[in-house]
């Protein structure tokens, strides 16, 4: 009885997390792509304008594309070829040009345990990129991974604001 309610644990987990999402993110929960169990994406287009309309100055696009991963035991090569693969996936739908500002990619990974390590390997994931010297925008790699058991995150660099988000949602 215990063992299933540990299997069930990482599952109503990733639910709080894409109701967090729901608001102002498309998610996709069919048809994603493998290993993932669910995907989001997000797209923001601000312009600016001097008095009137006809004087615009800048157009600014903004996308975020987020992978969500579930695994009872999360080892290094597992958080590894995840992440390479939403990084690929994520860059394919990047269209730069003067008006992007950025498009992001996202892991969210929810585990029942890591192995040992895991921490250590997570913040040594990186990813980046510049379009024509950032001049058509850039694509930075953002990771996060919560073992449900310990309660505790791993995460990369860019990763570091996600904490605080998930912790405002009762994790």
């Amino acid at each position: 009885m215990e063992s299933t309610e540990q299997k069930k644990m990482p599952e109503d987990i990733l639910e709080k997390i894409l109701n967090s999402y729901v608001r102002y993110y498309t998610i996709k929960r069919d048809d994603v792509l493998a290993p993932f169990t669910a995907q989001a994406e997000f797209h923001s287009h601000n312009e600016q304008f001097v008095l009137v309309k006809k004087a615009k100055i800048a157009d600014i696009d903004s996308n975020e594309y987020v992978y969500f991963l579930l695994a009872e035991t999360l080892d290094v090569q597992q958080l590894a070829d995840a992440a390479q693969k939403a990084w690929e996936d994520g860059l394919s739908k990047v269209e730069p040009s003067f008006s992007h500002r950025n498009s992001d990619v996202t892991l969210v990974v929810v585990a029942n345990t890591f192995v040992d390590g895991l921490e250590k390997a997570a913040k040594k994931i990186r990813y980046s990129k510049s379009y024509s010297f950032s001049f058509c925008g850039w694509s930075n790699f953002r990771l996060l991974c919560y073992e449900a058991q310990s309660k505790k995150f791993a995460c990369n660099y860019h990763g570091k604001d996600l904490i605080k988000t998930f912790k405002r949602n009762g994790l």
